[in-house]
C-alpha cells in the first residue's frame, strides 16, 4: 500500500481576494504603449501608473486613500517629451520616483506628503546618457541614491542620483536589455537580454561573472534573484509555450527545474517575496496570478494556487512588506490594471483564526533605510539590507531629509535649470496648502460674482423691455416725437 504525503507548508492555503470597486481606483487611462513592463509602481505611500498623455508621456501618483472614480483633470507628473516606459519608487525614500522615458532621459522626482495638487513639471534631476528610448529603470537595494537605467542603445548605466553623475558605464550587452535585477546585498547585477542570454555581471566593474542561454524563444524573457542566491527565470521555449526555470549562479546553463505553463503569448513577469520565498507570475494579458513557493526540497518550485479574475490585465504592482497589513495574515497586495481603467486591489492571506501578530509569517523585512552610502558602495564595500520588524505595524514617516542633500549637492555641483529646480521643489506641503485653499476661494467668489452680474443683467433687460412697451403704448400721437422736452 503506498501514501501519498502532503507536503507541509504554511503557504499551502493562501487565498487571493480582491476588494470591492469603490476600494480600487477608477478611470485610469492606463498607457497603451506595447513597451513590455508592469506599469505601476507601489510603496506604502503612493501607487504610481504611467497614464496616455498628450504632448508627452506622464505618470499619476494617488495617495493610498484616495480610492473612487477619479476627476479628468487629476494633476499627473508630467514633464517627459515621450511616453513613459518605466517608474521606480526609490526603496529607501517612499517620496521619491524614477522614470524612464521614449526621450531618451531618466527623470528622478519628489512627491509631496498628501500627494499633487497640480500637475508637475519639474524634477528633482535629469539623468542624460542614453541615445534611445530607456525602458527601464531600478534602484539599488541597500545603497543610498543609486540608480540603474538600461537603455535601447544596449547601455546599462549606473548612476549616484546625489550628484547627477553616471557611476558605471556597462556596455556588454550586444542587443536590448530586457530586465535587471540586484542580489540581496547588491554585490552583482542579473540582466536578461535580447540575444536569449542570461548574464550575472559586476555592477561595479561591468565584467561579466557568468552567463548561458537562458530561454529558447525569441520572445522577451524575465529573470531574478533570489535570497539565497539562486535565479529564478520565465521565457518562452521554441515552440512559443511559455516557461519558467531555476538555475543555480554557478551552473546558469543547467537549469535545476524548467517548466512549461501554457500556450499563451503575454511576457510573465515575476514578483518575488523575499520573506516568505513565494513567487508570483502575473502574464501580460492573463486573467489569472499563478503563485509558487520555493524551498530546498525537490521539485524546489511547488505550485500552490491560483488567483482567477474575469478581466485580462495590463500592468501589476506589488506592495513592498512594509505596506501589507498584518493584522489580518496579508502577506502580499497586488494592484491590478485593467483596460477598461480599474485599477483592482488584490489581497493575498494566510487563513488563521488568532488575531495576534504571526511571527512565523512576517520576519524581519526591508526597511526603508539604506545600509550605504553611493561613495561607500562604488568603493567596493557591501552591506546587508537592513531589517526592520513589523510587530508593533509599519508607519510612514514624512518626508525624509535624504532629498533635500540630494538637492544640495546638485546645487554645489552646478547651478542654473537644475539649481532652480531644487529651489522650487524646497516648497513646503504646508505652502502648498494654503495656495490651494486660496485659489479654492478666489474660484468660489468669481462664481458669485459671475451670478450676480447675471442677475443685474436680467434686472436691466427686463426694465429696457418694460420701458419699450410702455414708450410705444397709448394712441401714437407721440410716435413721431420720440425726444424729450431737453432737445426743444
Amino acid at each position: 500500500m503506498s501514501f501519498r504525503v502532503v507536503r507541509t507548508s504554511k503557504f499551502r492555503h493562501v487565498y487571493g481576494q480582491a476588494l470591492k470597486r469603490e476600494q480600487c481606483y477608477d478611470n485610469i487611462r492606463v498607457s497603451k504603449s506595447s513597451w513590455d513592463a508592469t506599469f505601476c509602481a507601489v510603496n506604502p505611500k503612493f501607487l504610481a501608473i504611467i497614464v496616455e498623455s498628450a504632448g508627452g508621456g506622464a505618470f499619476i501618483v494617488l495617495p493610498h486613500n484616495k480610492v473612487g472614480r477619479l476627476a479628468a483633470d487629476h494633476p499627473l507628473v508630467g514633464g517627459h517629451k515621450g511616453p513613459v516606459l518605466d517608474i521606480a519608487w526609490c526603496p529607501h525614500n517612499d517620496n521619491v520616483i524614477a522614470s524612464g522615458s521614449e526621450d531618451c532621459v531618466v527623470k528622478v522626482w519628489h512627491i509631496p506628503d498628501g500627494g499633487l495638487v497640480k500637475t508637475l513639471t519639474e524634477p528633482i534631476v535629469d539623468l542624460v546618457f542614453h541615445q534611445r528610448r530607456v525602458g527601464l529603470v531600478l534602484w539599488h537595494p541597500t545603497a543610498l541614491n543609486v540608480l540603474l537605467t538600461a537603455g535601447s542603445d544596449n547601455q546599462v548605466a549606473i548612476w549616484n542620483v546625489g550628484t547627477g553623475e553616471a557611476l558605471v558605464k556597462i556596455d556588454c550587452h550586444p542587443d536590448i536589455v530586457y530586465s535587471a535585477c540586484f542580489n540581496w546585498d547588491g554585490s552583482q547585477l542579473l540582466t536578461t537580454c535580447k540575444d536569449k542570454k542570461i548574464r550575472i555581471i559586476n555592477p561595479r566593474s561591468g565584467e561579466v561573472e557568468s552567463e548561458a542561454v537562458c530561454h529558447e524563444g525569441s520572445k522577451a524573457t524575465r529573470a531574478i534573484f533570489l535570497r539565497h542566491g539562486l535565479v529564478f527565470t520565465t521565457g518562452f521555449s521554441k515552440m512559443s509555450e511559455r516557461q519558467y526555470s531555476l538555475r543555480t549562479p554557478d551552473a546558469l546553463n543547467e537549469p535545476i527545474v524548467m517548466v512549461e505553463l501554457d500556450t499563451s503569448n503575454g511576457v510573465m513577469f515575476p514578483l518575488y517575496d523575499p520573506d516568505t520565498n513565494l513567487v508570483y507570475l502575473c502574464g501580460k494579458g492573463d486573467s489569472v496570478i499563478r503563485y509558487f513557493e520555493i524551498t530546498a526540497e525537490p521539485p524546489f518550485v511547488h505550485y500552490i494556487n491560483t488567483f482567477q479574475t474575469p478581466d485580462p490585465q495590463r500592468g501589476i504592482g506589488m506592495m513592498p512588506k512594509r505596506g501589507c497589513d498584518v493584522t489580518s495574515c496579508e502577506i502580499s497586495r497586488f494592484y491590478r490594471l485593467n483596460n477598461s481603467g480599474l485599477c483592482q486591489v488584490i489581497t493575498m492571506t494566510v487563513p488563521r483564526k488568532s488575531e495576534l501578530f504571526q511571527e512565523d509569517l512576517y520576519p524581519d523585512t526591508f526597511g526603508d533605510s539604506a545600509a550605504l552610502s553611493a561613495e561607500e558602495w562604488i568603493e567596493g564595500k557591501d552591506a546587508e539590507p537592513i531589517l526592520i520588524s513589523l510587530k508593533d505595524g509599519y508607519k510612514p514617516p514624512e518626508s525624509k531629509a535624504t532629498i533635500t542633500v540630494t538637492k544640495r549637492n546638485m546645487l554645489d555641483k552646478g547651478q542654473g535649470k537644475t539649481g532652480k529646480t531644487q529651489n522650487q521643489t524646497q516648497i513646503s506641503d504646508k505652502t502648498l496648502q494654503e495656495f490651494a485653499d486660496e485659489i479654492r476661494k478666489l474660484k468660489a467668489m468669481i462664481v458669485k460674482h459671475e451670478n450676480r452680474i447675471r442677475a443685474l443683467e436680467a434686472e436691466v433687460a427686463l426694465s429696457k423691455a418694460n420701458a419699450d412697451e410702455d414708450g410705444s403704448g397709448g394712441d401714437g400721437l407721440n410716435a413721431g416725437h420720440p425726444l424729450g422736452d431737453d432737445e426743444v
